[in-house]
């Protein structure tokens, strides 16, 4: 009866789910700036729908692109007659698609089975947003949950705020989940915001950063793509907004961001994966956060989630000169990276945006920055490469608790060295 049931949701899904069946994931390494170029002559021709999910940029990183079945022979052909080296990091990408599905829907089962939250499994933005419900009531003395605005297609941005009172006290920002498809972001946040509800007047740390600032946590920044990512198309990245003039969907809502707004590394095309968008702030997303951090004006650190690649980078992504703060921001990083390490091993590069992987404009943390919020950093959570953007459910919780303590680090840094 079980696998009667899970069949059955996986076909109910599949009529409407876009299918991936035979699509692969190539890992190209290059050796220098000419086959870096050539990957970029690659990434320009679109009839062949490449969705690069590491875009070349610099001969010392990986490139990983996905790969539509009937266009295989071809790209590999392209590689081969350049010489260019690549592997497979996934041979069907429907294969793992359909794994993840399944798990989803027995994890699901057993939720209903016992009425409990599983952290360690992907949930829809009903079950996330039923949740945070959930520990809003169960720990009101310390959390509380306010909407900042609402999506293009009218879903609500809801903000979790952990404060123990007073008025406009110097505070953090997280937020997760801009690029929809980066699942493991929302699913960290979710479980960040339990550990922060859940520690306070029994975990020291916490006790002793909410006694001083709030954090305000922001779980899912684009709850329009996230919602299509698991009813239509579990690889989209971007908004949901229609473009005037234009067949394609969608803004890449990390190139809105008014921070060197349409410069390198930002797309022009509306149906690029980094379009930028018809101008900054265009999308009511990245409005809306915008407007709640100038009106709070004492947001003292900017913290943004995404996957993956397993970096911590500071600004700047839009320029190629070290800001300001440089020294501090480097250091901090660093110690944070440390502090990911300890709890499982995993190792995290650190750098500025263009100098870790490349030139990308119109990017949050570069915007916080420049707008007085010294402390911004975009973490990049698992894998390096072997899952993508598909990490595994059981890797939710390890990559969870640690990304907690290297935002733990970052924080209480802030905490000890106001400004």
């Amino acid at each position: 009866m079980k696998l009667v049931l899970i069949f059955s949701a996986l076909l109910g899904v599949s009529f409407c789910l876009e299918t991936f069946v035979g699509h692969q994931v190539l890992r190209i390494k290059t050796r220098d700036e000419e086959e870096v170029e050539k990957l970029q002559f690659l990434e320009s021709l679109e009839h062949l729908e490449l969705d690069f999910w590491i875009t070349p940029s610099n001969p010392a990183l990986p490139v990983d692109v996905r790969v539509p079945a009937n266009n295989v022979q071809e790209v590999k052909a392209f590689l081969e007659s350049y010489g260019i080296e690549y592997s497979i990091l996934i041979e069907d990408l429907q294969v793992v698609l359909d794994q993840e599905k399944q798990d989803m829907v027995e994890s699901q089962q057993r939720e209903r089975g016992s009425s409990s939250f599983d952290y360690g499994t992907y949930h829809t933005l009903d079950a996330i947003y039923g949740e945070m419900d959930n520990l809003v009531s169960e720990y009101r003395n310390i959390m509380s949950k306010f909407q900042i605005g609402q999506s293009y297609e009218k879903r609500p941005l809801y903000v979790l705020k952990f404060s123990t009172g007073g008025y406009n006290r110097p505070a953090i920002w997280i937020d997760a989940g801009i690029h929809s498809r980066e699942w493991v972001t929302q699913a960290s946040a979710i479980w960040i915001a339990k550990k922060i509800a859940s520690g306070y007047g029994t975990d020291p740390s916490i006790t002793s950063l909410l006694d001083k600032m709030d954090i305000f946590l922001l779980p899912v920044t684009n709850p329009d793509g996230y919602v299509y990512t698991h009813t239509q198309n579990r690889m989209w990245r971007k908004t949901r907004s229609k473009i005037p003039g234009s067949v394609c969907v969608g803004v890449d809502p990390n190139r809105n961001w008014d921070a060197g707004f349409g410069g390198p590394g930002a797309s022009s095309n509306p149906c690029s994966e980094s379009y930028r968008g018809p101008s900054a702030n265009s999308e009511v997303e990245v409005r809306s956060v915008v407007n709640f951090i100038k009106d709070h004006g004492n947001i003292k650190a900017f913290l943004t989630l995404h996957s993956y690649s397993q970096l911590l980078m500071y600004p700047y992504g839009y320029k190629c000169t070290r800001p300001a703060d440089y020294a501090e921001l480097d250091s901090l990083g660093r110690m944070a990276a440390r502090s990911i390490r300890s709890v499982h091993g995993t190792t995290f590069t650190v750098g500025s945006i263009c100098t870790t992987i490349y030139q990308a404009s119109g990017g949050s943390i570069d915007w916080s920055y420049d707008n007085g919020v010294k402390y911004s950093y975009a973490f990049e959570l698992r894998d390096t490469g072997r899952h993508g953007f598909l990490l595994p459910a059981n890797q939710i919780i390890p990559t969870a608790e640690e990304t907690w303590m290297g935002l733990l680090k970052i924080m209480e840094h802030v905490r000890d060295h106001p400004y």
